[in-house]
């Protein structure tokens, strides 16, 4: 144990000697560490915004779109041509044993007006059980109700951003706001769910009663009064929704008559696996930066052997003579061994603090959520350690297998 701390006190004592040629030593250390915690804070705080994101668009979302249709050898994209309606979601909500709620939406773009003050966005007609099916809680007010759809009533709820554009940071409840010429009352404000996976602001629009939508505001399509541009299906569970899929998919073909070989005039679109597959990439993203950041660790442990190999060279007549006073191969391996993983840990500890330090930098000024595990500052830590293990014992084993006379004579 004497002999332990010896070697202990003799290798910080060298360390402590050349501290300058000791800081560039743990530079690389400290760098390798530092970008390893920054880069998979990164990597974690995509991740979770991505898993924030999916949570917001709704529990077991599945939409179900207009088809295409072909004109003159072109097929055009989905929606091109009306093929859903109302009838459709209410049969889809009362058929599929696997579907909880289907909600028809119509939709367009409007200027809404308050006072001297208006904004564009876009104009959602929906029905009650969208807010269930969407997972929306009220910020002020109410949501309209069943009734507030049969009778058509001029109501209309808000998005948080179009109510601050509006009216600032007060409740508009009962206040009227004009679109399209027509008056409508404020039922109340959407609590804000930010951004989707895709980008879009899910805050920037303005939910009516989908009768309102299409009578007063958006108008009937000509082909179809009671067409819609989309149904949004929620499954009884995250295990239904490809049963729910495949029991939307054989109503719609039998409602609207489509024979076996032909395609679809309908999509049907699992929202959930398509978020999912982003979450997957940014957990890949986070795998690849961390990675990438550890090349900086063995770099910086090939520094490590370097000095310490050079070290060896310029203390060979101090090892000859610890040798001659009767040190044991292993006190001198044990010597250089801990001056090697004690570059490593200070190292270690100076990079958790600079990482940590970066990454709040970095969402600071870059605007970018950064999230910091103790998983990965330990295991950082930890593979620092080994570094310096790694890559010092081959410059501790040359330092402990010296030949004492050469080692005396050498100048």
């Amino acid at each position: 144990m004497n002999n332990v701390v010896a070697s202990v006190r003799i290798a910080l004592r060298a360390l402590k000697v050349n501290r300058m040629r000791s800081a560039l030593t743990m530079l690389g250390i400290i760098i390798g560490v530092a970008a390893v915690i920054a880069m998979v804070g990164i990597g974690a705080g995509a991740t979770a915004r991505i898993q924030q994101q999916i949570q917001s668009i709704g529990s077991n979302l599945i939409v179900v779109l207009p088809g295409s249709m072909s004109s003159n050898g072109v097929r055009l994209g989905s929606g091109a041509v009306v093929t859903l309606t109302e009838d459709d979601a209410k049969a889809i909500a009362a058929e599929c044993p696997s579907v909880a709620l289907a909600a028809p939406t119509v939709r367009g773009g409007v200027q809404v007006v308050y006072g001297n003050t208006n904004w564009a966005t876009n104009a959602q007609g929906v029905t009650p059980d969208f807010m269930t099916i969407r997972d929306y809680t009220m910020l002020y007010g109410d949501f309209f109700t069943t009734q507030d759809v049969d009778a058509a009533a001029k109501t209309a709820v808000l998005g948080e951003t179009v109510a601050q554009n509006l009216f600032g940071d007060s409740d508009p409840t009962a206040q009227v706001v004009i679109i399209k010429n027509v008056p409508f009352t404020v039922a109340g404000v959407l609590t804000p769910k930010g951004q989707s996976p895709t980008g879009q602001d899910q805050d920037d629009v303005i939910l009516l009663p989908i009768s309102t939508a299409i009578q007063k505001v958006l108008g009937v399509n000509k082909a179809n009064a009671k067409a819609v541009g989309s149904v949004m299906v929620q499954a009884i569970s995250q295990q239904a929704m490809d049963q729910a899929i495949q029991e939307m998919e054989e109503l719609l073909r039998e409602r609207h008559n489509i024979l076996p070989g032909q395609d679809d005039d309908f999509t049907i679109r699992n929202l959930t696996e398509v978020f999912e597959a982003q979450e997957t990439s940014a957990r890949v993203m986070s795998i690849l930066l961390g990675a990438i950041a550890s090349v900086s660790l063995i770099v910086g442990g090939i520094g490590i052997m370097n000095i310490m190999l050079v070290s060896v060279t310029e203390r060979t007549r101090e090892i000859g003579l610890r040798q001659a006073v009767g040190a044991k191969t292993r006190d001198i391996l044990l010597q250089f061994l801990v001056e090697a993983v004690t570059l490593s840990l200070l190292g270690g500890i100076i990079g958790i603090v600079v990482g940590l330090a970066a990454s709040l930098l970095i969402s600071h000024f870059a605007n970018w959520s950064t999230q910091i595990s103790f998983l990965s500052i330990l295991l950082a830590f930890a593979f620092s350690a080994l570094v310096g293990v790694f890559f010092g014992y081959y410059p501790a084993r040359k330092a402990a297998f010296l030949d004492p006379i050469d080692a005396l004579r050498f100048e």
